[in-house]
């Protein structure tokens, strides 16, 4: 089936379903569990995509120290206007006290670096890696305002943050009639709901986009782990992250493994086609390390799940209830009797 594409939190910006991560470029250092492409596997990985339909990317500044920018522009070339280019700034990136965070001076200096690495002139969205407890959220959004006046940045989005943190950068900008973020970029799998708690929520009443991190759990979703541990070899194995509750991913591959079968899938596919379904997010982030493994990833578009299969998943990844959420079903509850009666 043909790749679908979807808007950019409020704005006209279109993104393909599926957005590549160029983690796996590059592999320095503590890096290179993800992966170690150099050029010629980034070409290769980046042109399968682009024949797929993807048109989003996704990188970050501290990704093998630049590296992983770097092959990125390179492999995209002429082609980089036909693409939507995301990349990222808050993580150590040089010795230097200032070479982190998110004051301005490291947003200002940030952004030429990655400028430069990519081989563009400008960046379609630039993301703030996480939150930063010393620089005022004022000064980071100003300066990031103040890159997309300046044209070298066109949309901003944000990732790893708290729900609170979201809302207030949102109302900040609004009151100050600057650009705002359009997206999150968060961890979320069917191993790993925790963000529909608040974040979800958030999301769909302000109209932004959820951009997805990790949707196989780090590797964990496939059939290599459906006994709760893998082969040596394999990347969760190496590096045990993101954290999940094991005993519950079992429960899910195991349900995801009956309905595969009925759609000639694999477990990870029917993991990304359950994200896919969700309808809070505008893109899923795949990685890949071959062109067989981006290749899978890919087909998990033409996964359609019906409402039986969905609603089997949902019951075995459901979260546990929590307050407040238990209280307003109960008011919820004793609202509905009350109306009934009348």
């Amino acid at each position: 089936m043909p790749m679908n594409y979807g808007r950019l939190g409020k704005t006209g910006l279109l993104v393909s379903e599926l957005c590549f991560g160029t983690q796996t470029f590059g592999g320095k250092d503590f890096w290179s569990v993800f992966g170690a492409q150099g050029q010629a596997d980034a070409n290769d990985l980046v042109a399968q995509a682009l024949d797929a339909g993807i048109n989003f990317f996704d990188t970050a500044e501290v990704y093998s120290d630049g590296e992983s920018e770097r092959l990125l522009g390179k492999a995209l070339g002429a082609r980089r206007k036909d693409v939507v280019v995301a990349t990222k700034v808050a993580g150590r990136f040089g010795p230097g006290m200032n070479n982190i965070g998110l004051s301005r001076k490291h947003i200002m200096e940030a952004v030429e670096g990655s400028l430069s690495r990519l081989g563009t002139d400008y960046i379609d969205l630039y993301q703030v890696h996480s939150s930063d407890p010393l620089a005022p959220i004022e000064e980071t959004l100003r300066a990031l305002h103040d890159l997309v006046s300046a044209g070298k940045v066109r949309y901003l989005g944000c990732s790893n943050l708290y729900a609170w943190q979201v809302m207030k950068a949102l109302g900040i900008s609004e009151r100050n009639g600057w650009n705002r973020f359009e997206a999150l970029q968060s961890y979320y799998s069917i191993a790993g709901r925790d963000l529909e708690r608040e974040i979800v929520p958030l999301l769909q009443d302000q109209e932004v986009g959820l951009l997805v991190w990790s949707p196989l759990a780090g590797g964990l979703l496939t059939d290599k782990f459906a006994g709760g541990s893998g082969p040596a070899e394999a990347r969760r194995s190496k590096f045990d992250f993101p954290p999940v509750d094991k005993e519950r991913a079992v429960r899910c591959i195991a349900a995801m493994q009956k309905i595969a079968g009925q759609h000639d899938a694999t477990v990870a596919q029917i993991a990304l086609g359950w994200l896919l379904a969700q309808k809070a997010v505008t893109s899923v982030i795949i990685g890949a390390t071959s062109r067989k493994q981006l290749a899978e990833n890919i087909k998990s578009v033409d996964v359609k799940l019906s409402a039986e299969e969905l609603s089997a998943l949902n019951e075995v990844s459901a979260l546990a209830t929590e307050y407040p959420l238990w209280f307003f079903r109960t008011a919820a509850t004793d609202t509905q009797k009350v109306r009934n009666k009348e």
